[in-house]
């Protein structure tokens, strides 16, 4: 293996596999939160539907959304210190497009818990335009990761 590893040593490559890996699960759920409460936005609270998806809710936080995000965090910070590229603009970059996504998730959870609630506090239309922000902070991320601009 090659030096510039750092203390991960031999196990770099598959810390980054898993790493990105999770990355991948973890993108579905943030990509499918915000659609879940679109369509469960039709739904009145007050329904016995209401349960349902509050149910189908919870397992994809608790599945999916929750596991993902300690995992990717987890991992990446450990590339991130392995490979010393703490003190690169375009980590710290990342980092902060990371700790928005890391945001998002948490107004994700917190949105899936008030609709359980049976609250609607967003329009679907408003949903609908959040469902990109994730895409979106994923594109930044990439192209940091890939190209290293600064």
């Amino acid at each position: 293996m090659n030096d510039w590893v750092g203390w991960l040593g031999d196990a770099y490559l598959w810390v980054k596999a898993f790493h990105v890996i999770f990355v991948i699960f973890w993108m579905a759920g943030l990509l499918m939160a915000p659609r879940l409460l679109v369509y469960w936005h039709g739904v009145p609270g007050d329904s016995p539907d209401n349960a349902l998806w509050a149910g189908r809710a919870d397992r994809l936080r608790r599945i999916i959304l929750n596991p993902g995000a300690v995992v990717v965090f987890t991992l990446g910070l450990m590339l991130a210190f392995s490979y010393g590229w703490a003190g690169n603009g375009w980590l710290h970059v990342k980092f902060a497009l990371a700790l928005a996504m890391g945001g998002f998730h948490g107004w994700c959870t917190a949105t899936i818990k008030r609709f359980a609630r049976g609250e609607r506090p967003y329009s679907e239309r408003t949903l609908r335009m959040l469902n990109e922000l994730p895409s979106l902070l994923t594109i930044a991320i990439v192209i940091l990761v890939v190209v290293k601009p600064f």
